[in-house]
């Protein structure tokens, strides 16, 4: 189903369809195809774009329904079958592509990257699966969150009072999380604008897990200033074949209004040593952007 047509099925349909195909896959999941590659975020950092990117080319493969399954996350409780039945089975995957290619079949789900314990599950479940990571300026994607959480009624303090509340809000979450796979934590996947900024720490969460080449990293600036050389290098890491006349659009971005300089410099003072911490990750294993080079 196109995004299209999706959007003009009601929601309750939409979600009665999907439990549906998801039930009825979980029964035949010895029969369906697992992610090649997963795009684990960082969430508002350009991820919808790049989805929509990779779904131009002729032998990718998404999942059935939406983009993200957050299996990883949110949903680990409910079973690598459950997780299956949101893929294709083989046969239809290799229906999707080219003649005579093998499908590279993927998820996206941006909360992966700051949820504690996605990286240990998916590295014991899929330890071969490439990781393709899409860095924003962190400044730029913490109210680019707060937006968002705002415009979907999440949110309702002002931005300077919700990042003064981050740590009280956050705080013992991940211990209830630890304890019960099962619960949610509404702050820390809703009101999480500072930390899921730091991207270093995260990254080496990661890195304890996977090793540097299943990793790709790249700037969600770079990828909208410069998509055709950008998407290029992703491409060669996943190992797909060169596709000419790809379109690159740009999706899901918030309205702007302008941010208080002020706390633009206090975002920007606490963000700078963890971006010298991820320079030094990185080194020159990526092309920095420019946010990384004003440090």
């Amino acid at each position: 189903m196109t995004p299209s047509i999706r959007k003009s099925v009601p929601q309750p349909l939409q979600r009665a369809g999907r439990k549906l195909y998801v039930s009825t896959g979980s029964m035949s999941s010895g029969l369906r195809v697992k992610p090649d590659f997963i795009m684990i975020g960082a969430s508002r950092g350009g991820t919808t774009s790049l989805f929509r990117a990779l779904m131009e080319h002729q032998d990718v493969v998404r999942p059935t329904f939406h983009k993200g399954i957050n299996y990883f996350d949110l949903n680990y409780y409910r079973g690598p079958s459950w997780y299956a039945g949101h893929f294709p089975t083989r046969r239809a995957a290799s229906r999707k592509v080219t003649p005579g290619h093998q499908p590279q079949v993927f998820e996206a789900s941006g909360y992966y990257m700051f949820h504690p314990f996605a990286p240990e599950r998916m590295a014991q479940d899929l330890p071969s699966v490439k990781l393709v990571v899409m860095l924003r300026d962190p400044v730029e994607r913490a109210y680019s969150a707060y937006q968002h959480e705002v415009s979907r009624g999440y949110e309702h303090e002002s931005f300077d009072r919700a990042l003064a509340l981050e740590p009280e809000r956050l705080s013992g979450e991940v211990e209830l999380m630890r304890r019960d796979p099962a619960y949610e934590s509404f702050p820390h996947r809703h009101h999480s604008y500072v930390g899921r900024g730091e991207y270093a720490a995260l990254l080496e969460r990661w890195l304890c897990h996977f090793p540097r080449e299943q990793i790709h990293v790249m700037a969600s600036e770079l990828f909208f200033t410069e998509p055709e050389t950008t998407f290029e290098n992703l491409a060669r890491f996943l190992g797909l074949s060169p596709q000419p006349g790809m379109r690159f659009k740009r999706y899901n971005a918030e309205p702007r209004s302008g941010m208080d300089q002020q706390t633009m410099k206090q975002l920007d003072d606490h963000f700078a040593p963890h971006n010298e911490h991820l320079a030094r990750l990185l080194g020159d294993t990526w092309r920095p952007p420019p946010w990384l080079q004003r440090r």
